[in-house]
Order: structure tokens, then sequence, then C-alpha cells
């Protein structure tokens, strides 16, 4: 047979084995049927074909034992011939797999292992590996065992090979839901169009990269980016996320300026024995080689991120637990005890608010305070010679973290007002400023509040929540009220109102709100004090009481702006909740906040406030009113049975005759805190919204007319359907996410 016979023939088998793959429903029911066929045509004895596990990073062969699907399983790494074949994406062609010099020179760690073969007869001897990719993606490897005939693989064999490993890579593409770009996925799923891809791409932005681009489209979250990520490049997307991933200790041996230079990161989560490697580019095997090879004998996972969130990490060092010791290397910097000079007065004013230890422990402080999510930090005066405590506020409960030593408390103060450019000189009337400080990489605004005490100026900074907006199937909605809320919005003008008190999440509702109404066919304004929360596509403006740009202000100039939507931070007087109803009658749709108990209170304190009862009640549209309740942590709450008295507790609480909604019966379990490290022991981790929908219709409007009491609106609002804050809280103490403790703490 010449030569062109033989290779005809070759494609001619190849061929007929592509069509058996293709026509098999997944690969792993195609491949017994296949695997003799392909084994005579490459002069193999025996085969290995991986495919890629985007949950774990590792290749994976999965095979029939028995009745069983067994797997064998080899990270992507130096030490196994599959693993270096998957992390290089070069072919291997090995004389003798037990030669290990042989070995050796390939790579200083590859090893051989044979302990798949130790129950069997079969010993491998020569081997030929070659890459399955999609492109660019690597998604398995083909591994050949023992030519036919002895001796090594020759050039003809590897070339034939990675002409099957080609055309099984377009099986494996379409059985891992690949995709052919990064952003192809969020096209796939209706996020975007293909027109509107494509024009971003053709019109980039110096300095940003697409993924950047695609974030400030209203339309485009983190989340969904990461999916199309994780689609094209087959491997985990990983988002900033400093309360579960710090920098691994094996950064110090790394060049920082190499790392920000190719967007990489060496990561630790508590439990993994690993390094997890994050990089905006897996595919680029060049950098991770140079990274595995640092790393010596530690597995290395490859995730996929976007380079802001490198950048982050970058910045980021790794902290210790909560704990009174969190900050003891600074505190053991300060003196014990304050100063007192020769008359006896107290000296600790001599500390400067520019000394370096102050300014660490400020840093350090802000910084512990969002690295624990709290919403508040209390910095508070005991005396001149007792410790200043500072407490926060994490998950709506004030903690105790440390005390600052009395001989530099007036520092650590001096310092905050300086930041918030306050006066320093004046402690005996409060001030109110606000600084923006970069923690870590990362934005935070705070804003600062001095008030003089007896014991000397308190301090309360808050935290502000910037970002992204919170989706609006995230606020943990009842299905009721989510669908209320879903056709207020279709309205085209009127006002939605959510109160509640300070820190009650109110803002957070609102602007995931507003995200659902955000479209390139709405014209939105928002006035705001401060602006927390931005979004693309609003016109977001910070009112200045100082200098006369009120909401009552900012609502009228908003009206000469042609808006569909308007939201005003917060109807606080008769000035502003006037302008509101009459841009409400007038065609626009206005969304505000006010400082309520619940949602009836809100129309007598409205009506309170001198507003005509008339164009009130054909203004408004609905009120929700919400808590925010500490959750049970995920990871450590306990089920168990509730006893009949408790059981009989929670139907008075909710009411018998609609008991029967929540679909309980007579014997529900329920959920109490542990504790765990996840949760720092306290058996709460989050919280979640409870909620009280009012929604206006005629009869509503009947009452709001004739000024009723508020017993009145609020039997009126439950038999149109409403169900209290009490009551939604019982929904989901049944469901596990709250107890009745914490529902106790927020709804009487």
């Amino acid at each position: 047979m010449n030569s062109d016979q033989a290779t005809s023939g070759f494609y001619a088998a190849l061929m007929a084995i592509v069509r058996s793959i293709h026509l098999a429903e997944h690969f792993d029911s195609a491949l017994p049927e296949v695997e003799p066929a392909i084994l005579d045509l490459l002069n193999a004895e025996r085969m290995t074909i991986y495919q890629r596990d985007v949950a774990t990073s590792d290749i994976v062969s999965r095979y029939k034992s028995g009745d069983d699907l067994a797997e064998i399983r080899v990270p992507i790494s130096n030490t196994s011939l599959a693993g270096y074949v998957a992390l290089t994406g070069k072919s291997l062609n090995v004389s003798d797999v037990r030669d290990a010099n042989e070995l050796k020179s390939i790579h200083p760690q590859l090893k051989f292992d044979d302990r798949f073969e130790r129950r069997t007869a079969f010993r491998s001897r020569s081997m030929l590996v070659v890459p399955i990719f999609s492109g660019q993606i690597l998604l398995g490897v083909l591994q050949l065992m023992n030519r036919k005939g002895g001796g090594a693989f020759t050039e003809r064999d590897e070339e034939r090979a990675r002409k099957l490993a080609e055309l099984i890579g377009q099986k494996f593409k379409y059985d891992l839901g690949c995709t052919s770009s990064p952003y192809e996925g969020l096209v796939r799923s209706g996020v975007i169009q293909k027109q509107q891809l494509k024009k971003l791409t053709e019109t980039m932005v110096e300095g940003r990269s697409v993924g950047e681009l695609l974030l400030a489209l209203p339309n485009v979250t983190k989340a969904d980016l990461g999916r199309s990520l994780e689609l094209f490049y087959q491997v985990p997307f990983l988002p900033y996320d400093p309360d579960e991933y710090q920098l691994h200790p094996v950064s110090e041996r790394i060049n920082p300026s190499f790392l920000k230079a190719n967007h990489l990161v060496l990561l630790a989560r508590e439990g993994d024995e690993g390094v997890t490697l994050l990089t905006d580019d897996p595919s680029d095997t060049s950098r991770i080689m140079l990274v595995e090879n640092i790393l010596g004998d530690l597995t290395l996972r490859v995730c996929c991120g976007l380079r802001k969130d490198i950048q982050q990490y970058l910045g980021l060092e790794a902290m210790p637990d909560v704990s009174q010791g969190n900050l003891s290397s600074l505190l053991d910097e300060l003196e014990e005890e304050p100063s007192v000079d020769e008359f006896g007065q107290d000296d600790s004013d001599e500390v400067s608010e520019e000394d370096s230890t102050v300014v660490k422990l400020v840093n350090r402080v802000l910084a512990d305070g969002r690295r624990l999510r709290a919403s508040d930090i209390h910095i508070e005066p005991a005396g001149t010679r007792a410790p200043t405590r500072v407490r926060m506020r994490i998950d709506g409960v004030c903690q105790e973290i440390i005390q600052i030593p009395a001989s530099h408390s007036r520092a650590v103060i001096a310092r905050l007002k300086v930041m918030a450019k306050l006066d320093i000189a004046e402690r005996r009337l409060p001030q109110d400023g606000k600084f923006s400080t970069s923690l870590k990489g990362h934005r935070q605004e705070v804003r600062v509040a001095t008030i003089p005490t007896v014991h000397g100026e308190g301090v309360v900074l808050r935290l502000l929540q910037t970002g992204e907006p919170l989706k609006f199937d995230d606020l943990n909605l009842s299905d009721v009220n989510r669908e209320g809320i879903t056709e207020i919005l279709r309205h085209p003008h009127g006002i939605f109102l959510v109160v509640g008190p300070t820190g009650s999440g109110k803002t957070t509702t609102l602007h995931a709100v507003l995200a659902r109404l955000n479209s390139p066919d709405r014209k939105i304004w928002t006035a705001e004090d401060p602006v927390e929360i931005t979004q693309p596509g609003l016109q977001q403006v910070q009112v200045k009481p100082a200098i006369g740009f009120t909401f009552a202000s900012a609502l009228r100039a908003f009206l000469r702006a042609d808006p569909d939507v308007i939201l005003i931070g917060e109807m606080r007087d008769p000035e502003t909740a006037h302008a509101a109803v009459e841009a409400s009658l007038t065609g626009h749709l206005v969304l505000s906040t006010l400082h309520t108990n619940s949602a009836p209170e809100t129309i007598t304190r409205l009506l309170d406030l001198g507003i005509d009862p008339v164009s009130f009640a054909d203004a408004l549209l609905g009120i929700l009113a919400q808590r925010l309740v500490r959750t049970l942590c995920e990871h450590c709450k306990e089920e168990y049975l509730a006893t009949p008295e408790q059981v009989q507790y929670l139907q008075r609480l909710y009411g018998k005759s609609a008991w029967v909604e929540l679909n309980a019966g007579d014997e529900p379990h329920l959920y109490r805190p542990s504790g765990c490290s996840k949760c720092n022991e306290t058996g709460y981790r989050g919280r979640i919204g409870i909620h009280e929908l009012l929604i206006s219709g005629p009869d509503m409007r009947d009452l709001v007319y004739r000024k009723a009491s508020v017993s009145e609106i609020k039997a009126a609002a439950i038999n149109s359907g409403m169900r209290t804050l009490l009551q939604d809280g019982v929904r989901k103490v049944i469901a596990g996410k709250i107890d009745l403790e914490q529902l106790h703490r927020v709804a009487v």
C-alpha cells in the first residue's frame, strides 16, 4: 500500500470514528464503541481520554467499573504526564515512562503514577500524550500507551493523534457548552444583543477592558459576566471576595511588579491546601507555567477573574479573624497608661494625630470595619484615664472590637476629624462631615458625626455601602409582595414609598427597583444625600442643604429636565412632600423614603405634614415598609422539630385563618443558631429583609380622603391582602432563614 492509499484509509477510518462520536448524546457513551477503532488507527495498546472539570480545575476520565461509573482524576500540574500536557498545552512523546531520568529531562517534578496499573497485568512503557483544544482553550487530554510492535511512538503517530484530538475537541465543546469568545455567553443568555457586543468591541475606550465596558451597561451584572467567562475559559470565575480569599504567603516569593503587570494573584482560602491562581486569561499557559515553577510541590488551581478584581486582591493583605487581638501589634506600640505631667494634668494631647502609629490604627480600624461588613463604627471615650471603646455594628448588632489607650484617644479622634475636614479645635459642639479613603484597593465613603459627651468627644462613622445595586429578585420579597411591586412599577405616574428606620435598607431596595426600571427609553433623575449606590444610565445628584440645594429644590429642577422617573432620597419636610405629590400628578413616577414604623402609619404621617388628602390619595400607588433581620448562618444552623407550644405561638402571630398559606403543617421544622468560624461563633451571618406592602386601591383612597385612623387603614390593607412585617417575618422563620429571637428584635 502506497502512502496516498494509507493516508486515504486513515481519514476514512477517522471520519467513521468521528461520526460515531458526534451521533452519541455524550462522549462518554460513545467511547466504549469507538475505543477499539481508535487504538487500531493510532497503533496503541491502551488509551485514556480526560475531559476538563470546570468546577475543580482537574482533568477527569470516566469509565465503567462493574455497574458503576468510576473516574480517574488528575490535577493540572507538573507532577503527572497528563497534568503536565494540560498545563503547558504541549504534546509529550515519552519512550519509557519508567525512566526517571527521561522524565526529569522534561521537567524536574514530572513523575509517572503507576497506581492505576498495580491492580492489573498491564504495564505502560512508551506513551504519547496530546492536548485536546477548542481554539485556544484546553478541554481535555488524549493519552496513548504502548505503541503496538514496541518502541516509541513516531512523528506520524503524533500527527494523527493531534488530528483526532482536534476532532474530539469539537465534541467536547458541545458537551461542555463552550463558547467561541469570552463574552458570547452574554449573547446566548440574552443579556445583550450580538450587535451591541460588536459595537462595544469596535469602540474600545483607551485604558478600559471590554469587561469593564460591559459592566457599565445597566443590564449586565458581574455574575452574568462571570458565567460568560466560565463558558469560554472552562475554569471557575472568582469575583473579589476578601472575606473568602486572602493573599497566599507564597506571594512573597514573587515580585509584585510581575504580578501586577501580568494580572495575576495567588490566593489562599481556609481549608484549601493548594494555591488559587486568579488570572484574566487562563488560556495564557506561559504565565501560568512561570508561577507553577515557583510554587514547587504546591497544587495550583486556576480561576478566571476581572482585572479590576485582581488589582484589588493585590492591594489586600491577609487579615486575621475577629478577636481582641486583631490590632495587638499596633496597640502594643501605644502607651498603656496616659502620661501625666508634673502638675498632675492629663498630657495625652501631646500625641499628634499625624503620629505614624495613630494613622496606622485609624486605617486598620476602617479596614476591619469593611472586612467585617460593619455598617457603623462607634468610638466611645470613657474619661481621661479609662481606655476608649471601639464598637462596630455588624448585622445590626454592636460588638466591641478593641480598646484604645486613653493616652491616644484624642489623637485618634483628631485624626478622623482631619480626614473629614472638621474643626479639630472645636470639642464643645457636634460636627458632621465625610471623607473618602482607599481601603486596600477598594474605595470607601465614610460619614463622620462627632458628639461631645461628659467623658469627651464621641465619634460615629457610617461606612456607606457603595457599589452596584442589588438585583430586584435578590430582595427576598415574598411572591405576593414581589408581584405587587412589579404591578406598581407598570404605572407611568404616581408615588411609591419605601419606609422604615435608619439602617433598614431603604436605599438598597429603591436602587434595586430603579435597576428594574432602568432602560434606554426612560429618563431617571435621583436626588440623594449621600449618593451611595451608582448605576449607569441614571442622572444622580448629591443635595447640599448648606448652600440651599435641598430635596425640594432638586425636585423642582428635575421637573424642568424631562424626567420619566424621579427618586427623592427622603420626604422629610412639607415642601418636599407637596412637590413630590405634584410631580406624580403631572405624569411622573416618584420614588422616595420616609422614617415611619409601618406602611399604614406612613399615610397619617404625610397627612399630618399638611398634604392635601385628595391629591395624595390619587397619587399614592403603594408603600413598602421593611426591616433588616439577622439571618442564620447557612454553614452551622441547627434544624429541630417545633414543639406544639411553638406552633400555637407562630399561628397566633401569623393568624390562624391565614396559617394555611405557609404550607407549614402541624409539625414544622425550625432552625436555631449554633456557631462556627464562618459566622465568628455567633450563629448569624448577614441580614435579610422582612416587608409589609400596602397597595392603594379604591377603598384605600376613600380612607385617605376622610383621613381615617391608622387602625382603620391597617384593617383595610390586611383585608386587601397585605401581610404585616411580623407575618412576613414568621414566613421567613418557617423557611429557615431567621429565628424568632431575631424577629422579636425588629418587629412587635
